[in-house]
């Protein structure tokens, strides 16, 4: 067989062998070893003993059809012998189900050389495939020359599944972070979602979590730490923490994040973190919020007007020196609002404005109930799984309670002026409310003695105006007592010989839980919660 013209486009020393073999042989030059003149010179041997003692797979085609021009010894030990003039298509069946011949096709009809990659062949080994159009004396050929990568696709393997590993580590420590399971206050409908941002092993920073606070009042919260990896994940962590215990203080929201801003400037000042922590009350038909730093709530009423919670905004966290304050937004019955991370609206060369008005758009046109509503926003923003960003979203639903819901829901409330007959006429009241919605006897008589003490303590210990307010769902009586005197009750053992401090303690015997809070104007609010049966 001639190699002259093929032959010409083979690698380094190869092809200066080949072609020197077709012309003839050519003596080598005499050296003064002895060793030297009896090893024989490349340029002596012939284009098929060298490609003979290559370990790479060479096979020669020629034709439309591919037909088997040269197999060298290593194809041959590889896969078995190939009969010489079979097409390809019978008789290279490794070549056929790798999906190699259609390249062999392109090859051959733009004489451009291909290569494919790593490829593993039945017999379990991995090759690298080029594929080099050749002219031989029969015509148009390819020159498939496959070398093995074996080990190094197995180093690769290795590489990738130790990176799936520590990714999905990254990923799980992440969610642990999060709360295994959002709180279900009895008035809200909630759903939150969290998807991870890119692939490599390093988590971020996002969180949310969802704080029933008592009295059927509930804490919202989202926040974001800039940066990627375990110290950004810390600091969430930390940071999610931190609420959660300031929540149970039952604190304003901008009083939340003063206490937040200096936590984050003494857990690492150098991180950046951005918050909202928000408080929804069922009788106030609204959201009472405060920002550092963070993007704006968005909530659509139940006529589909969109409102977007304008300031007030601070600073991110952990800068210091800024007093915080908190707004509000409506939030009707019928409502549904959105808490959401930078990650969903955020893209690069793109306002992130423009993020928070597409937000908006699909928000308009997303209904159902909070986990379709997340679900719906994720795809509507084009969050994928190779998003390079993380993503957390929490949505809120205020249902419109009609029907049945409406007769388990149910609120009524008595402003009080003071002196002898305010007791009395509470007693009353919420003696009537109770026997209205048809509480039992036992559950009656115990809210008309809750009623009873919590008025009694705004009377001995607090200062006009005073209301008190019956609130019944469909797993909790709420009795709340407010005033206009700011000190907080607490809880203590009286003595003997004490003609006060009963009540409180009372309060917390009977009931399954009681609280007190501060309210805007320089009053409080004292509550306690009785279950229901079931």
């Amino acid at each position: 067989m001639n190699f002259t013209r093929w032959s010409a486009r083979l690698p380094g020393t190869q092809r200066r062998a080949a072609a020197r073999s077709d012309r003839g042989s050519v003596p080598a030059a005499r050296a003064e070893c002895p060793a030297q003149q009896s090893a024989p010179a490349v340029a002596d041997l012939p284009a098929r003993e060298i490609l003979d003692r290559v370990p790479a797979l060479v096979v020669l085609l020629t034709g439309p059809d591919h037909r088997i021009a040269y197999v060298n010894d290593a194809y041959t030990e590889a896969f078995g012998p190939r009969p010489a003039g079979a097409p390809a298509e019978e008789a290279l069946p490794e070549l056929r189900e790798l999906g190699l011949l259609p390249l062999l096709d392109q090859v051959l009809r733009s004489t451009k050389p291909r290569t494919v990659k790593s490829r593993k062949v039945p017999a379990g080994r991995s090759y690298t495939f080029h594929c080099t159009p050749v002219d031989t004396p029969e015509g148009h050929g390819i020159l498939v020359f496959a070398t093995d990568v074996t080990d190094h696709a197995e180093a690769a393997e290795r590489l990738r599944a130790s990176e799936r590993r520590h990714r999905e580590a990254a990923v799980t420590l992440q969610r642990s972070l999060l709360p295994d399971q959002l709180e279900e206050p009895d008035d809200l409908r909630i759903a939150a979602t969290y998807q991870p941002g890119g692939t490599d092993a390093a988590v971020g920073g996002d969180w949310y979590d969802v704080i029933t606070l008592g009295g059927g009042r509930t804490a919202l919260v989202i926040g974001d730490v800039m940066g990627r990896g375990v110290r950004a994940a810390a600091v969430m962590g930390q940071l999610r923490t931190a609420v959660r215990a300031y929540a149970r203080l039952d604190l304003p929201p901008h009083e939340v994040l003063q206490l937040l801003d200096g936590l984050a400037a003494e857990i690492d000042a150098s991180q950046i973190a951005t918050c909202v922590y928000a408080i929804h009350d069922p009788t106030e038909a609204r959201l009472t919020f405060a920002s550092a730093g963070h993007l704006p709530i968005l909530v659509r009423d139940e006529n589909d007007g969109l409102h977007r919670a304008a300031e007030p905004t601070g600073p991110p966290l952990g800068t210091g020196g800024w007093q915080h304050a908190s707004g509000t937004i409506p939030f009707t019955p019928g409502s549904t609002a959105v808490l959401y991370t930078d990650g969903l609206v955020e893209r690069r060369g793109e306002d992130i404005d423009h993020g928070v008005e597409l937000l908006e758009r699909a928000l308009a046109g997303a209904t159902g109930p909070p986990k379709v509503i997340c679900d719906r926003l994720i795809r509507a923003l084009g969050v994928t799984a190779d998003h390079d960003d993380d993503v957390a979203v929490l949505v809120l639903q205020q249902p419109k309670r009609t029907g049945q819901s409406a007769d388990l829901f149910r609120g009524a409330a008595l402003d009080l002026l003071g002196g002898v007959e305010a007791a009395p006429r509470a007693r009353a009241f919420a003696s009537g409310v109770l026997t209205s919605w048809r509480f039992p006897v036992e559950l009656h008589d115990i809210g008309v003695l809750a009623a009873s003490e919590l008025v009694a303590n705004s009377l001995q210990h607090g200062t006009p105006p005073m209301r008190l307010r019956l609130r019944r769902t469909d797993r909790r009586l709420i009795i709340e007592v407010t005033d206009g005197d700011d000190h907080l009750p607490r809880r203590r053992r009286a003595e003997p010989g004490d003609e006060a401090g009963r009540g409180i303690e009372i309060i917390a015997t009977i009931a399954s839980s009681w609280g007190s809070r501060r309210t805007p104007g320089g009053g409080k609010a004292v509550w306690c919660e009785f279950a229901l049966p079931t």
